[in-house]
């Protein structure tokens, strides 16, 4: 991968921040914001087992605690960014 090049996930951009992982733009109304509580050693690797999920309004006038939509936790990181995927493409949609 290029050293300036973004991680897409299902057409929004994915940016890591140690154990935040932010999906989507903050050019739009929305993102997910998927946090990373719990991990397990696996080999060499740490694997998620319990994430956090937040979907947010991108409203820098908004209060940090009005922004939160909606929230949850899932077990596995896939599981949480594809509920997030969810949150976000109907967010955007206006749904």
């Amino acid at each position: 991968m290029a050293e300036n090049q973004v991680l897409m996930y299902k057409g929004h951009p994915l940016m890591r921040k140690d154990n935040i992982i932010y999906y989507g733009s903050m050019a739009d109304t929305h993102i997910v914001m998927l946090q990373i509580l719990e991990t397990k050693k696996v080999g060499d690797v740490d694997i998620a087992t319990r994430v956090s999920v937040q979907l947010q309004l991108t409203d820098p006038t908004a209060r940090s605690r009005d922004r939160i939509v909606k929230k949850g936790e899932k077990t596995g990181l896939y599981t949480a960014l594809d509920f997030g995927s969810v949150w976000l493409s109907r967010a955007l949609a206006g749904k």
